[in-house]
């Protein structure tokens, strides 16, 4: 089966074709015009493309009800649309994206993939936020976790290459990253929480931060409750350390400011690689994926040298060269390092292969 998967991103709408050896077909990305894409230039690039047999849409939150590809209807796309206010800067743009692509391919089967499904099965004592009953019951407060689609592949992938590798921990790190710990096939762990700002530091997003900081700067410096929202998503993180999103450029510099930002970014991953470690009771493989994971050596080489306690050490030749993907273990290291090239749309067309059937 040939499927249609749609990526839908800040930027650009990506639509690719996935065949039934996982190869892709083929590939474009669709600019972002005033906030939406053109539906014009969105049939221009489904008319190229080979037929397709069925569409499978990443949407980045499926809450507590989705938990599994499901197959899209008028009922599940209200429900997604009300789940926008849990990851406001990718949920407007997934529901864009089904919109977009079904009004130019009426008809073909339609199915949703959860970056939040690969942790639904996490233990009850990793998805609990030690907060108020009523919060739980009433309001579906928990962690939920992202970038799923992701971690699954770079995990399905790491045991292809490794082997026999049981305790897995996968570092997703591009704009967005987070990590996730993952035994024998299960997310049990993962830095994400109830909206994608948990965690790690990132390009714009803070990362983890002291609540009472939020309320402090709420209550004591009187700023608005949007303005704290729109700082922590878009204005920190990276960005707000260095000047900067681009952690090449910021890689690259020797002022204060970068130095300060890369030593954050690193001191913040370390410290989450080696809580997801416990999370396993211990690591056999670690994997770096996404476009800092997959493209800076030198991010690889910091996280592991603060990680020679657990096993992890990488080989400086390898390291360096690579290149899309590969292992960069140093020779006799206990804790297997990988890098794998990120395919969050073999994992979407997998999704849709379970829902659908086909080849």
């Amino acid at each position: 089966m040939r499927v249609l998967v749609v990526n839908a991103g800040s930027s650009s709408l990506k639509l690719s074709v996935v065949g039934p050896r996982e190869e892709v077909l083929a590939s474009e990305s669709v600019p972002v015009r005033r906030g939406v894409w053109d539906r014009g230039a969105v049939r221009a690039v489904l008319e190229g493309f080979p037929a397709v047999e069925a569409v499978g849409h990443r949407v980045v939150h499926g809450g507590r009800e989705f938990v599994s590809p499901v197959r899209l209807d008028a009922r599940v796309v209200g429900r997604l649309r009300a789940l926008g206010d849990l990851a406001p800067l990718h949920q407007p743009k997934s529901l864009a994206g089904i919109e977009a692509v079904e009004g130019v391919l009426p008809g073909l089967p339609a199915v949703a993939c959860f970056d939040t499904a690969f942790h639904a099965g996490m233990p009850q004592e990793a998805s609990t936020y030690a907060v108020p009953e009523r919060w739980r019951r009433e309001w579906g407060v928990r962690r939920f976790g992202f970038h799923g689609l992701s971690h699954a592949y770079a995990w399905r992938r790491a045991v292809e290459v490794a082997g026999g590798v049981r305790r897995v921990v996968t570092a997703h790190l591009g704009a967005g990253a987070s990590l996730a710990a993952v035994l024998e096939g299960r997310g049990v762990d993962t830095t994400m929480g109830f909206t994608p700002l948990e965690g790690l530091v990132m390009a714009t997003r803070s990362g983890s931060v002291d609540p009472g900081m939020v309320l402090w700067l709420h209550q004591h410096a009187g700023l608005a409750v949007e303005e704290i929202a729109e700082a922590l998503e878009h204005e920190s993180g990276v960005l707000a350390l260095a000047g900067s999103a681009d952690m090449r450029e910021v890689l690259g510099r020797v002022d204060a400011e970068a130095v300060l930002a890369a030593g954050v970014y690193v001191h913040r991953l370390r410290a989450g690689v080696a809580a997801m470690a416990a999370s396993l009771g211990g690591l056999d493989a670690l994997v770096f994926t996404g476009g800092v994971g997959e493209g800076s050596a030198l991010v690889r080489a910091r996280v592991a040298e603060g990680l020679g306690f657990l096993g992890v050490e990488v080989d400086a030749g390898a390291n360096e060269g690579v290149g899309v993907e590969g292992e960069v273990s140093a020779a006799g290291a206990a804790v297997r390092t990988l890098v794998v090239h990120a395919r969050e749309d073999v994992e979407v067309a997998r999704g849709v292969r379970e829902v659908v059937g086909g080849g």
